[in-house]
């Protein structure tokens, strides 16, 4: 298996779940610590599909990359969500399921972790990675265990037949290989679509049936992603350097295309509160942090001056960076690219504010 995980540092493979991180790095260490796998096939951001699309289509491959990585051990769980077709069509393979409660912040890597270990599917605080083992916050101990994505898992076995040569043929040098996007929202063909880091975004949305007459805005990465204009997308590529320079990255591989019909601030609003109540309930910056950015987000929506920014912008700093996941500071990095993005819908807003109360605009 070392020489796998060799194969894989060549081909330059990283997480497909969104947090990009380099897989022989991880699987050295799953080795070396004899770590139990948790294959996530949950597809939990908003907007995700292709976990679900992999096990559909290519389940055969995917157990070929969960063989390949643990050689055949007994210890390989695959979670889904409870009552999922995913999990229907893993149990009716005699797979060992990992049923998981439909809720955000439940396939988490270490939510995963805890729920396999008899616990609840929340997060933990990790002072190591859960991949050396350690114990969770009552004291119960946590084997060394590993979570990978089933896209991740999928591309092993490719790179296993193919070789890190052909999987470098697709993307970027810095990201290469290629990659599955879920397209959805406002467009004429939503679905999982193949593609690879470096396509100009535009050419990949028209996969799914282009940028309807109309669209102004889409999201990329969920609801730790960002938001883009729709004349911002025209123009960049669909890769972590362009993405960065508005706040994200390509992330878990997920894009939706807003519906024109309806506000742009609204739907924001939307998102931030399913976010505030997605709480795990367990950490401040969730319980009590989130709520409070909806409210601030409120406030500022409602008269969007730069002191009702400022009151914002602190909240954002309050929450960003804290918690025992990367939920909170998801949220955060979504509403400071709203904020961006909607400046112009947001100005309007405050014109017609002032018109309203007699203020000169």
């Amino acid at each position: 298996m070392n020489n796998l995980a060799g194969l894989l540092q060549d081909a330059g493979l990283t997480g497909r779940g969104g947090a990009a991180f380099p897989t022989a790095v991880k699987l050295r260490v799953a080795i070396e610590n004899r770590a139990r796998l948790i294959v996530n096939v949950c597809d939990g951001e908003l907007g995700a599909a292709k976990d679900a699309w992999v096990v559909q289509h290519h389940l055969d491959e995917l157990l070929e990359g969960v063989r390949l990585v643990t050689g055949n051990s007994r210890h390989v769980r695959f979670a889904a969500h409870r009552g999922s077709p995913t999990a229907t069509r893993l149990a009716g393979a005699k797979l060992r399921v990992l049923e998981v409660p439909g809720r955000y912040v439940s396939s988490e890597e270490t939510s995963l972790i805890s729920l396999a270990h008899g616990g609840t599917a929340r997060p933990m605080t990790k002072r190591t990675p859960f991949v050396y083992g350690g114990r969770d916050s009552q004291g119960r101990r946590i084997r060394p265990t590993v979570v990978l994505n089933a896209e991740t898992l999928w591309r092993v076995s490719q790179i296993h037949r193919y070789g890190a040569d052909w999987f470098r043929s697709f993307g970027t040098p810095a990201e290469p290989g290629p990659r599955l996007v879920a397209i959805g929202g406002f467009v004429a063909r939503p679905g999982v679509y193949q593609s690879a880091a470096g396509v100009p975004l535009l050419e990949l949305i028209g996969q799914a049936g282009g940028l309807a007459p109309g669209v102004r805005y889409l999201g990329v990465g969920g609801l730790g992603g960002i938001v883009l204009a729709a004349d911002e997308a025209r123009y960049v590529t669909w890769d972590t350097p362009s993405m960065k320079a508005f706040g994200g990255s390509i992330g878990p591989g997920i894009i939706t295309v807003w519906n024109p019909n309806d506000h742009p601030v609204e739907t924001v609003t939307r998102m931030l509160t399913y976010a505030a109540g997605e709480s795990a309930g367990q950490c401040g910056p969730c319980m009590f942090g989130l709520p409070a950015l909806v409210d601030q987000w409120r406030s500022y929506i409602t008269v969007p001056t730069a002191a009702a920014q400022a009151r914002l912008n602190e909240r954002l700093a309050l929450v960003d960076g804290r918690g025992a996941c990367a939920h909170p500071s998801g949220v955060v990095r979504f509403t400071r690219s709203a904020i961006r993005a909607l400046e112009p819908e947001l100005a309007g807003q405050l014109i017609d504010v002032g018109s309203a109360e007699g203020v000169p605009a």
